[in-house]
């Protein structure tokens, strides 16, 4: 049986990527920061096929941890899905330094440390993929640290090609535009209506329409260094 990594695993995308997983025949190995009662329930649901640990990624410490919990419960490792990330909603001018650092430790520097310490366990052939965001390519006022981070991990996609050449590895990325999880169940009708003018298809996209993006990138052996966007054709403009 295969073996799967993913970050960020009980809610919203980084669920649906793990049922997805389960689906496709891996057994899963996932992370989580703080929700105890969804990783409990996503235990039992697809039982036995996911193993969660509890990690807070902002917390390097938190990082390490888990890199040896991975090594002492899996022999190989055929897909890595990066998926945690944190969104700090902030003017570019209120923002402390202690949230810049926690959206660049959870988006960038820990999937680097996880993806180096684990190296060696990475099997030929196998899958690597970030998600990213659309945050990344359209400006946005209030989340510039997400959309920085989230930037920076496009750029790290298209260097780790050349990293696991050797390894006949892809490395890509999805960027994902407004999709409907929980994060956005809050968000006031009038601001939900006003992505919907920006966006060609007038909704925000399901979590299983963008799971597919996934699941493509994990079936194609040949895309490599891409970055798919699933934003139903939004502009900002």
């Amino acid at each position: 049986m295969k073996t799967a990594i993913v970050t960020g695993g009980t809610k919203g995308i980084g669920a649906g990527v793990v049922r997805m997983l389960v689906g496709k025949g891996y057994r899963v190995i996932a992370t989580y920061a703080h929700d105890d009662e969804a990783a409990r329930r996503l235990e039992e649901e697809l039982r036995g096929s996911v193993a969660f640990f509890k990690a807070d990624h902002t917390r390097r410490e938190d990082t390490y941890r888990f890199v040896e919990f991975v090594r002492k419960n899996a022999k190989a490792i055929n897909c890595v899905v990066c998926n945690a990330g944190v969104t700090l909603r902030k003017s570019f001018l209120d923002m402390p330094d202690e949230d810049w650092d926690a959206m660049m430790e959870i988006c960038v520097n820990a999937h680097v440390i996880i993806l180096r310490e684990l190296y060696s366990l990475i099997e030929q052939q196998s899958r690597i993929i970030f998600t990213s965001s659309a945050m990344a390519n359209y400006p946005h006022a209030t989340v510039v640290g997400y959309g920085v981070a989230k930037t920076a991990v496009q750029g790290l996609v298209r260097n780790l090609v050349k990293v696991f050449e050797a390894k006949e590895t892809t490395v890509n990325a999805v960027a994902p535009g407004f999709v409907e999880t929980d994060w956005h169940k809050g968000k006031p009708e009038q601001i939900r209506r006003n992505i919907y003018d920006k966006t060609a298809i007038h909704r925000f996209a399901t979590v299983e329409e963008t799971v597919e993006a996934y699941a493509f990138l994990i079936d194609n052996g040949y895309v490599n260094g891409s970055v798919l966007e699933i934003n139903g054709g939004y502009s900002y403009k």
